[in-house]
């Protein structure tokens, strides 16, 4: 990376996916680091030869391709945004990836507009607790799965009208009772699987389904017939490998839609737990339990 684009953070880093990367199964693109780590959050201590947007001494979080799980990390002016007044940096770390995804995912991809109806998926992860605030925020009418009672409980705290325990309730049946038959307008998906066949059934007319994750497969066939009838559709992302300008472009947005509901404390990350990071292979099976609700955030 162009030593004019960089600056660097002492840091703290959330791990998000980063299990997936250790055993083999999501490789940093080619010339990154091979260590670990998605987002940091730290004290800017060193600045490139053109970089401008940050002085030493800022309080930044950032989304990094890779070297998250260092003392010291190195990313691009335009992938940092400021740590908000109020939150220290554990906050901080939690907050790049998850808020560029959903901005990216749930308000370009999805169009999500206000007085619309949304469903999430996943809505207790660390992806899943910054949408449904987000989206709240943004004045839709939420609905959301979760694992439990309890996760069920979390949702609904941040905003979610109504969420759904997926292991003992349907969640076509629940949203299309509450929607009065009408569906869901966007739907933001981390399972694939099953899922996406009852997604697309649950559609309103001119839903969009977004595709974020495929935790329970990516390979299902699928009835095309509600895509066509209902004039539905369907896309998908992903973050790591996109450019630094178009990054940068969803840092600015970020900055701009988001980031004063962070200041105001309408929005904040949900923290499920803090590991050294030393232990950050303790945190992997914490979250690989699936007990977790938010983000597990390694402190170094």
């Amino acid at each position: 990376m162009a030593a004019e684009a960089t600056h660097v953070t002492r840091r703290t880093g959330n791990h998000d996916r980063q299990r997936a990367q250790r055993i083999g199964k999501y490789p940093p693109p080619r010339g990154a680091s091979d260590i670990p780590g998605l987002e940091v959050a730290g004290d800017v201590v060193g600045l490139g030869r053109d970089a401008a947007r940050w002085r030493a001494g800022d309080r930044v979080c950032a989304l990094v391709v890779a070297g998250g799980y260092a003392e010291y990390c190195v990313a691009p002016e335009g992938q940092c945004l400021p740590v908000p007044k109020t939150f220290d940096f554990v906050q901080g770390a939690a907050l790049p990836e998850a808020a560029f995804t959903v901005w990216d995912n749930l308000f370009e991809r999805g169009r999500l507009k206000r007085g619309e109806t949304v469903l999430i998926h996943g809505g207790a992860s660390g992806v899943g607790t910054m949408a449904i605030q987000m989206a709240a925020v943004a004045g839709a009418r939420v609905f959301a799965t979760a694992g439990s009672p309890e996760k069920c409980r979390t949702c609904e705290k941040l905003g979610a009208a109504h969420a759904i325990d997926y292991r003992t309730q349907d969640f076509v049946a629940v949203v299309g009772e509450l929607t009065e038959g009408r569906g869901a307008d966007v739907i933001l998906d981390i399972v694939g699987g099953d899922y996406v066949g009852r997604n697309l059934i649950l559609l309103a007319l001119d839903g969009r389904l977004i595709q974020i994750g495929f935790q329970e497969g990516s390979n299902r066939k699928v009835d095309l017939r509600p895509i066509m009838t209902k004039r539905l559709t369907m896309t998908g992302s992903t973050l790591r490998p996109r450019s630094v300008a178009d990054k940068t472009r969803i840092a600015d947005l970020l900055r701009e839609h988001i980031w004063p509901s962070l200041e105001t404390g309408r929005i904040k990350p949900v923290i499920a737990a803090t590991f050294p990071l030393a232990d950050a292979y303790r945190a992997h099976g914490y979250l690989e339990s699936g007990a977790h609700t938010g983000k597990i955030v390694l402190v170094p």
